[in-house]
Parts: C-alpha cells; sequence; structure tokens
C-alpha cells in the first residue's frame, strides 16, 4: 500500500478540519454580510448533507478519484500516458485540465433542467458561509464524481495530481463561501488568481444574470477566458439577496426538504411588477 493510499483520509479530514475551523473563526471575527436565518439550524442542515454525501458516495461508487486514477495508470488510459513530461509539469497540466473541466460541470448543473434540479438545493442557501461550500444534494455528488471519474480517464492524471485537486478544491470551497470580509485591495490582487469569498457571492444572487456568471471554483482564469465574470453584484453585497427568489422563506434550512425538493414538480404563475413581467416558481409536490 502507498503512502498516498494509506493517510489519504487522514490529510483530506486534517486538512478540511483545519480550514473549516479557520473560516469559521474568521466568519466570527471578521463577518461580509449579516445572517437572515439563525445560524444552528442551517449549519445542521449542511453538515447533515455532508454525511449524507459522504456514505452514500461509499456505498454506491465503486471507486473514487484516487483510487481511479491508479486504476487508470495501471492500464495506460488517459492523454497524459502518451507525452513524456516530467511529474511535475504533468501535475500542473492535469490540475489546469480539472479545474477547468469542474468550470464545465458547474456551468451544465446550471443549464441542463434535470442538472439545475438537484443543484438548485446549493443555491437555495439563503446565507452563505463557511458550510455553503459542502451543501449539496446527495445525487449532485454521484453526479459529479461520475464525471470526475470519466475526466480523470480521459486525462490520465498521476494519483497525486487528483490528491492534490481533490484537496485543493475541498478547500477552495469552503474559502469562496465563506462570510468573511477581505481587505478591499487584497481582495482585488488575489482574485486576479483565485475565487474570492466577494467573487463568489455574486454566483449566489437572486438576480438571474449573477447567478449565471462566476462559475470558477478555485482559478479565475477561466471566468474571464469565457465571458462569464461577474466583478461586483448590481446592488452590492450589503443589499444583495442571497438564494433563489422562489425560496426566500425558512425552508431551505431544513433537511428534509433539501433532499425532496428536487422531485417536486414546478408550477410556473406570472405576476407583474411595474412593467416587467416576472416569473415565479414554487415546487408543487404530487400530495398537492
Amino acid at each position: 500500500m502507498s503512502f498516498l493510499e494509506q493517510y489519504e483520509a487522514i490529510i483530506r479530514l486534517t486538512v478540511f478540519a483545519g480550514i473549516f475551523l479557520i473560516m469559521a473563526l474568521l466568519e466570527i471575527a471578521m463577518p461580509r454580510k449579516q445572517r437572515v436565518l439563525a445560524k444552528t439550524i442551517r449549519w445542521f442542515t449542511n453538515i447533515s448533507l455532508v454525511i449524507v454525501n459522504t456514505l452514500t458516495l461509499r456505498l454506491i461508487m465503486p471507486i473514487l478519484a484516487v483510487g481511479m486514477a491508479d486504476y487508470a495508470a495501471a492500464r495506460g488510459w488517459g492523454i497524459l500516458v502518451f507525452v513524456d513530461l516530467p511529474l511535475w509539469i504533468e501535475i500542473i497540466i492535469a490540475f489546469l485540465l480539472l479545474d477547468m473541466l469542474i468550470y464545465a460541470q458547474h456551468i451544465a448543473f446550471h443549464k441542463i433542467p434535470i442538472l439545475w434540479r438537484f443543484h438548485k438545493v446549493h443555491h437555495a442557501d439563503r446565507d452563505l458561509d463557511v458550510t455553503s461550500g459542502a451543501r449539496f444534494h446527495p445525487i449532485e455528488a454521484v453526479f459529479s464524481m461520475a464525471y470526475k471519474l470519466l475526466c480523470i480517464v480521459l486525462i490520465g492524471p498521476a494519483a497525486f495530481a487528483v490528491f492534490l485537486f481533490e484537496v485543493v478544491l475541498n478547500g477552495a470551497s469552503m474559502f469562496n463561501h465563506a462570510n468573511v470580509r477581505l481587505p478591499l485591495g487584497f481582495d482585488r490582487l488575489l482574485r486576479l488568481f483565485i475565487v474570492t469569498p466577494d467573487m463568489h457571492r455574486v454566483h449566489h444572487s437572486v438576480i438571474e444574470r449573477e447567478t449565471n456568471s462566476n462559475y470558477s471554483f478555485f482559478l479565475t482564469i477561466w471566468d474571464r477566458i469565457f465571458g462569464t465574470y461577474i466583478a461586483q453584484p448590481e446592488k452590492g453585497h450589503d443589499a444583495m439577496t442571497i438564494g433563489l427568489s422562489e425560496y426566500q422563506d425558512s425552508k431551505p434550512a431544513n433537511l428534509i426538504w433539501s433532499l425532496i425538493v428536487p422531485f417536486a414538480r414546478n408550477r410556473s404563475t406570472k405576476t407583474k411588477t411595474g412593467d416587467n413581467s416576472i416569473e415565479e416558481r414554487r415546487p408543487v409536490f404530487k400530495s398537492d
């Protein structure tokens, strides 16, 4: 058994716990926005989803990302197998490719209706903090892992590159969802390279144009290259509304609601606000 196989879970858990604690403390010391829902019930739901997702992946998926990298390497799968590169260059290339493909996956979860049904559980969170970075429906977690495994087979990255990417991606998700007020100058400098909390918060706006922007998870280059970058929310960070317009109540903080809402039928109604027609959707369950 290799060092990575033996200690992967311990390293990942340690990094996760460390970053989670740091960001949670920073949220207390320098919060960016005032909460609209009670922290206790939201944290219970979001952390419960982490546990459910972890168990679901272990039960359903026969192999996970790092294991697939080893499996693919043993069989000579992937484009990187056909080029002879130093390991450090291969790791950089694999990391960049994986980050770009996760960006593409994120867009797909917004644009494809069946995928959006599950991804909207993430967006329904009415507050944004360190726990939001892990708030995903278990079926989305399965879809995401299956997609990641396919990407690994196609790329053929070294197992260490996949391990590094997984650790960075998880840490970045907690960081860029955190309710932390960074100094504006530092934020402007940092977002030249990586996604900051202010940058990603725009993506969680109820305004559709802003929701469909800033898809990057770690490196900001993809939003800039593909024209999906928005620097700041239209109403400013203090006044912007987070979540989805049809779920501006306490339901998203409920665990059972978060698990079953993707299976609800959507019923659309039209209302008028001034001269603008606004489509509102609310879930309708089969028992209605």
